[in-house]
């Protein structure tokens, strides 16, 4: 089956994926990644750049070589401890950086000089063309406050305008969690593997933060639409109208998602582990592994997850049991099973000879 074809039948109801259904797989899956993330970032912690944490960096400017291994060797004679990280920048710079020494001290002036005539003859230029810059750790410390300042802010006016706009707060919480769920897991595979954490991932998370949001809008605007009236029926649930808007909205989530990561995944496989361009592998990672988590969490977080509070409500607990006895009448009635539970409605569209009157048999005279 084509995805044109199949999209088709996901929109009319021909086909459907069982997703609010299963929702607890679902849960069980994210709360398993949330707990393995809090684990690494309380056990390895997050791999600081030196703008949060302080420290020195090199930049050498017309290099007539750009192997990596000179200037590490050069730095871990100096360092001590610190490893270095070293980065290409453009076709014939690099970006050399260590972190402050646990006294939170960096390079000495003295030790600073060396490492810019060892740089310079290592890589043929001259020592003017190798600059070095001190970032002391009261200016990281004041990079991670004002960071986490701004991701609360971000938070609680998307809170408010995801309210505004669904009418529902069950559906924004739901979409807060998943954006939780993403920012969580994309720390903990930070900590897990050692990335490093630069002001570029800042950057990286609040850009996926609002692609899951606008992931997330989308199928909750046709979780409106078919919900608007479901309380006037007594043919489908709550649930099965969410997850028939999930299944009509699943084709397009998936482009989206697939047209968004491949040009990522092209900078970060072959920009920077092909080209060697460093510079754009913080924000290249954590956009990679950030849009994967929100296609995941936008299908099979938020629209369950609104679901599951909008059955605590009253009036949709009274409606499902309704639909459960109705159904009930329906197959004493005699009615097919599979013509029991049928799609939401589409205008235009009917159930065939199911959704005709029975007429009584006329006597013969």
């Amino acid at each position: 089956m084509s995805m044109y074809s199949l999209g088709n039948d996901l929109y009319s109801g021909r086909r459907s994926f069982k997703i609010v259904q299963r929702r607890k797989t679902w849960y069980t899956i994210a709360i398993i990644c949330v707990i393995a993330s809090f684990i690494a970032l309380f056990t390895r912690g997050l791999n600081m750049g030196i703008e949060f944490t302080g420290g020195s960096q090199f930049t050498v400017s017309g290099a007539q070589t750009t192997d990596q291994r000179l200037a590490s060797d050069i730095m871990a004679r100096h360092g001590g401890d610190a490893a270095a990280r070293v980065a290409q920048v453009g076709e014939n710079s690099l970006r050399i950086q260590t972190s402050a020494n646990a006294d939170g001290t960096g390079v000495g002036n003295t030790e600073t000089e060396a490492i810019r005539t060892e740089l310079a003859e290592a890589y043929g230029t001259s020592v003017q063309d190798v600059t070095s810059t001190y970032i002391g750790p009261v200016w990281g410390q004041d990079i991670s406050t004002k960071a986490l300042q701004g991701f609360v802010v971000f938070i609680v006016l998307v809170l408010l305008a995801l309210w505004a706009y669904m009418r529902s707060w069950r559906n924004a919480l739901g979409a807060i969690v998943a954006l939780f769920h993403d920012l969580v897991v994309t720390v903990g595979i930070y900590c897990l593997f050692g990335f490093e954490f630069t002001p570029s991932t800042v950057i990286g998370l609040l850009t996926i933060l609002g692609y899951s949001l606008y992931d997330t809008v989308v199928v909750f605007d046709k979780v409106r639409e078919n919900t608007e009236h479901v309380l006037r029926q007594h043919r489908v649930t709550f649930g099965e109208s969410t997850n028939h808007a999930v299944n009509q909205t699943l084709i397009r989530s998936i482009n989206t998602s697939v047209t968004s990561i491949m040009p990522v995944a092209s900078i970060l496989f072959i920009g920077v582990y092909l080209m060697g361009a460093g510079t754009l592998r913080d924000l290249a990672l954590v956009l990679f592994v950030g849009l994967l988590l929100s296609a995941y969490s936008s299908i099979f977080l938020a629209a369950p997850l609104a679901v599951t509070l909008t059955n605590a409500d009253p009036r949709i607990k009274a409606h499902n049991a309704e639909v459960a006895a109705a159904r009930a009448e329906r197959v004493e009635a005699g009615v097919a099973e599979e013509d029991v539970v049928s799609a939401v409605l589409e205008p235009g569209h009917h159930l065939g000879n199911t959704a005709q009157p029975r007429r009584k048999k006329r006597s013969k005279k």
